[in-house]
């Protein structure tokens, strides 16, 4: 079972319980679950607890969590329906054959050096897709790893720019690029699909990046 809370606080608030930007609110989010153990923050990535995704909202900032594991409202989170509300996903919504949906990533790619021998050398690094082209086939990938294909002819990319954050530890500086994609999918993999909408798609998901929404057509 998955479950989606909203948060929601007010630009005063949140600047107050110093949350500045989406690796703060990721963080605090933790704060859902304390009955997950210290040490599960630290995960490898295959498993994920929760995704998270934040927006501007009139007046404020909205906090989406989709876990895994029942959330509890924060202690820093006010006590109101306009800023806690949480509800169970149904597993019907995850039976349809099409989707409109919506997901906010960091589209990258590893660039490995090569040394004198013209083979690779080293971890390499990780650098943004920028281009028109490569967003789309870093979408098509995806999607065909999810278990879904896009239906042609309505993808939506919009880039928004980057993002700066800061980490707590050490409080090291960091930009990342993220995009909004958007369109219909229609399911191919019922497994692989339920598994990318527990586990998110991409990377960044500690920044907001990779849940994925989705609405259905059928």
């Amino acid at each position: 079972m998955n479950y989606l809370a909203r948060i929601f606080l007010d630009y005063q608030t949140s600047a107050l319980q110093r949350i500045y930007d989406a690796y703060d609110w990721h963080q605090r989010a933790w704060d859902a679950f304390p009955h997950l153990a210290q040490s599960d923050r630290g995960g490898d990535g295959r498993f994920r607890h929760f995704l998270t995704r934040l927006d501007p909202q009139e007046g404020g900032y909205q906090l989406l969590i989709l876990s895994r594991s029942e959330p509890r409202r924060p202690s820093w989170c006010p006590d109101h329906l306009a800023n806690w509300q949480t509800k169970t996903v149904a597993e019907s919504l995850l039976q349809h054959a099409r989707y409109r949906f919506d997901l906010r990533a960091n589209p990258t790619k590893k660039v490995t050096p090569k040394g004198e021998n013209g083979k690779r050398e080293g971890q390499g690094k990780r650098v943004a897709l920028l281009a028109l082209g490569q967003l789309e086939e870093w979408m098509e990938r995806k999607a065909s790893a999810a278990g879904f294909a896009l239906e042609p002819g309505n993808l939506r990319i919009s880039a928004r720019g980057p993002t700066h954050f800061r980490k707590q530890k050490g409080r090291q500086r960091g930009t990342l690029s993220m995009v909004d994609f958007g369109g219909t999918l229609r399911v191919l993999d019922r497994c692989a699909f339920k598994a990318a909408f527990a586990n998110g798609i991409g990377s960044a998901k500690a920044f907001g990046c990779g849940l994925l929404m989705l609405q259905a057509l059928d």
